[in-house]
């Protein structure tokens, strides 16, 4: 089927479109988050750009919405309002923001439109009334094991960590500093040891790397850290797994369903968690049996072939 779709979260988006369908994503001479298109990435030949004006001329069988934005876009632009004239399917990848546990989801009690969440945490703490709800966790494309851990030190992957502060858990890093330096990949990142009042010797940014740098550059320290306090589960802690790099993760959200204790360590005790990393980090050996334990949970639990069967089964039944 022909599907409407913008590129809104490029990790998503990277295991979505390599589905059986054709994926139309909008384009605009400015780019940006209205108008990407591919943005240059590998995708299959089945990820057509289509410029905005051509929409209400292309043949399009179901919408796939990421922002409550998009309803009105959809319709000025297609003529067609989503979930009325169009089937669709709105995709929360969000955990709810707010005054959390109250927090009503913007399409509570319709009827029309699927809300999907990507984590079975978000479901439980939305409040979504009468609007069919549906769970379809992540997957994520195998990087392949490429661990080697030769540096004895922790890495991170967050966009905009001075910005999102709590949120991301940027207070905790320099309780971890204390262990072995920790390097920080992502969007926003250059001026963190700064705001922290660290030296860029114990806290480094890493740049915002392409996917396959990315890898590259996490295989080779020799643990990944997830402090993260109230966000879905990150695609990042998946990838890291997949690497077969151990992971020390806040256990907040979903992530005590997502990573056994085997793969590292899950808690929200501090001491808890710098002792492990501790252990990790002098000890190489343990660390890679870690991190071979933490591989076979995501390849089991977040492979892309479930991924892709979940969402062919919901598009189908949404058509």
């Amino acid at each position: 089927m022909k599907i409407l779709v913008w590129h809104v979260h490029g990790g998503w988006m990277d295991a979505f479109v390599r589905g059986g369908h054709h994926y139309l994503l909008p384009t605009t001479d400015r780019g940006g988050p209205w108008g990407l298109g591919r943005a240059g990435r590998p995708w299959p030949e089945t990820v057509q750009e289509v410029p905005v004006e051509q929409l209400r001329h292309s043949e399009i069988d179901v919408v796939v919405l990421q922002r409550m934005e998009e309803m009105d876009a959809v319709e000025l632009l297609t003529g067609r309002r989503p979930g009325r004239d169009m089937p669709a399917i709105f995709v929360e990848h969000n955990t709810p923001k707010g005054a959390v546990p109250h927090s009503i989801h913007p399409l509570a009690d319709q009827r029309g439109i699927v809300v999907a969440h990507v984590t079975h945490f978000n479901q439980m703490m939305w409040y979504s009334g009468r609007a069919p709800t549906v769970v379809i966790e992540h997957g994520v494309p195998d990087p392949g094991a490429l661990y080697t851990g030769v540096l004895a030190e922790q890495a991170v992957v967050v966009n905009e960590p001075v910005r999102r502060g709590r949120v991301t858990g940027t207070d905790l890093l320099p309780q971890f500093t204390a262990a072995a330096p920790v390097t920080v990949y992502g969007m926003g990142g250059e001026q963190l040891a700064g705001s922290l009042g660290l030296p860029e010797h114990r806290l480094r940014w890493g740049g915002d790397l392409p996917a396959s740098g990315l890898h590259a550059g996490l295989a080779r320290h020799r643990l990944y850290l997830h402090p993260l306090r109230w966000t879905s589960l990150g695609l990042s802690l998946i990838e890291a797994m997949l690497l077969a790099m151990p992971v020390i993760v806040v256990d907040a959200t979903e992530a005590s369903r997502a990573v056994p204790p085997e793969a590292g360590a899950v808690s929200c005790n501090m001491a808890e968690l710098l002792n492990a990393a501790t252990l990790l980090l002098n000890d190489p050996g343990e660390a890679a049996r870690r991190g071979k334990i933490a591989r076979e949970a995501a390849l089991a639990h977040y492979s892309l072939e479930r991924f892709l069967r979940d969402w062919d089964v919901l598009l189908h039944e949404c058509t």
